[in-house]
């Protein structure tokens, strides 16, 4: 075990990475009686086409999230009870790029640890628990295609990409959902929940050599060989659709507007681009910016409006969305004040500001186990220490802002998916 230090920020974490490949890290926070342990895989809604043992695999979309609800079933029966008489409180998700398993509990940490872990790395899916679970998923999936947020937000991803495993929802659709059988989840758990693709983080007031040993114990001796992904060839730019148009029961138009940017690899430009990136959504229209406040003013967007930069294995974009009688106008004007900013700049104090505002608001995050614990597991999958964050913003230059808006929000790199109401 090794003690890591980060003056900057203040924060001390202790890491091991164990003989089976999973790291731990703890983070400690003294004082506090509430504990969390959070186990990251590196697994998610975009990981369906791979190559395992020299033959290539294609499973069901959806199946990520499907695998996450079925891994709270144990031989002996529901972890969710488990953990409810260790006086735990245990939830999960499923994103685009990894499934996380967590808990917090103020008394019997270490029961609640071992338990964790025996459920993130013990398989148990009978035919009759996966058809029950069909249909309690199907109603999620049902939930999500009635909101118009989360429809235009899917359509923006089908519209941008052509091949990549983005456009499809993460918890996959009705149909797809339906081929899903105990033998493909046994599959996708043989190939991702393997030690060496999960990270354990741990936060509170704990002892780090406890959680190693935990660890160490509960989890296999050694991992095998994962599979290699594949994401579809490299994406041009140019999206596959620059419009889409949905109608549902709504009262006001939704959308969702997208640019397309060039990949990042791995590591610490993977850190960097985010940040450039969510700066130059702000400094374009954010609600600091002066296109929002017209665009505010003349009622074209409300204070749903947001903006901001994602990231997704290969598909990265400048999004938008909001709800608009006019979103046709909403993109213009943000096309119009990308070039004027190409052509004449931006205020170098706008540019401090934010900047500002924004390493502080990652700093503020620390005191949040939740993100800790989240973000320290997100950029170890991307090859980056999370608690670099301050060494990333402060190389961060203005320059670096106006060249990277000036070749990303461009027409030929946007579409729009919009929501209208039925009548």
């Amino acid at each position: 075990m090794r003690i890591l230090e980060f003056p900057r920020i203040g924060e001390r974490c202790y890491e091991q990475l164990l003989a089976n490949g999973m790291l731990v890290r703890v983070v400690p926070k003294r004082g506090f009686a509430r504990k969390y342990a959070f186990v990251a895989v590196d697994f998610g809604a975009i990981d369906t086409s791979f190559v395992r043992n020299g033959v290539r695999v294609r499973v069901p979309d959806g199946i990520a999230h499907y695998l996450e609800h079925k891994m709270f079933d144990l031989p002996e029966g529901s972890a969710d009870a488990m953990f409810a008489a260790l006086g735990a409180s245990p939830n999960a998700f499923t994103s685009y790029a990894m499934t996380a398993y967590h808990f917090s509990c103020t008394e019997h940490f270490a029961d609640n640890l071992r338990l964790l872990l025996r459920m993130v790395t013990t398989p148990y899916f009978t035919p009759e628990s996966v058809e029950k679970e069909r249909g309690i998923i199907t109603q999620e999936i049902r939930m999500y295609e009635d909101s118009a947020e989360q429809r235009a937000a899917e359509d923006l991803f089908s519209a941008l990409y052509r091949e990549h495993p983005v456009r499809a929802s993460i918890a996959g659709t009705v149909e797809s959902i339906g081929r899903i059988t105990a033998a493909s989840l046994y599959d996708c758990f043989r190939a991702f929940y393997q030690p060496s693709n999960m990270v354990l983080c741990v936060t509170g007031d704990v002892n780090a050599q406890e959680v190693m040993e935990i660890a160490e114990a509960m989890t296999p001796k050694a991992s095998s060989g994962l599979p290699e992904r594949d994401y579809g060839a490299p994406e041009e730019m140019r999206p596959a659709e620059a419009r889409t148009l949905r109608r549902m029961e709504i009262s006001m138009p939704t959308f969702a507007l997208g640019f397309k940017c060039e990949p990042v690899g791995k590591g610490e430009e993977s850190m960097r681009r985010e940040i450039v990136g969510d700066i130059a959504a702000e400094i374009l229209v954010g609600e600091s910016s002066p296109l929002y406040q017209r665009l505010y003013e003349s009622g074209l967007i409300d204070g749903g409006f947001s903006v901001g930069y994602e990231s997704v294995k290969d598909a990265c974009l400048i999004s938008a969305s909001g709800d608009s009688d006019d979103p046709e106008a909403v993109l213009r004007a943000i096309l119009e004040e990308a070039e004027r900013i190409s052509r004449e700049g931006f205020e170098p104090d706008l540019f401090r500001r934010l900047k500002k505002s924004a390493l502080g608001r990652r700093t503020r995050d620390l005191d949040s186990f939740e993100s800790i614990c989240y973000r320290i597991c997100a950029y170890r999958f991307d090859g980056v220490d999370y608690f670099t964050f301050p060494e990333a913003y402060a190389s961060v230059t203005p320059e670096d802002v106006q060249d990277f808006l000036s070749k990303t929000v461009r027409p030929e790199r946007a579409a729009i998916s919009v929501v209208r109401p039925k009548k």
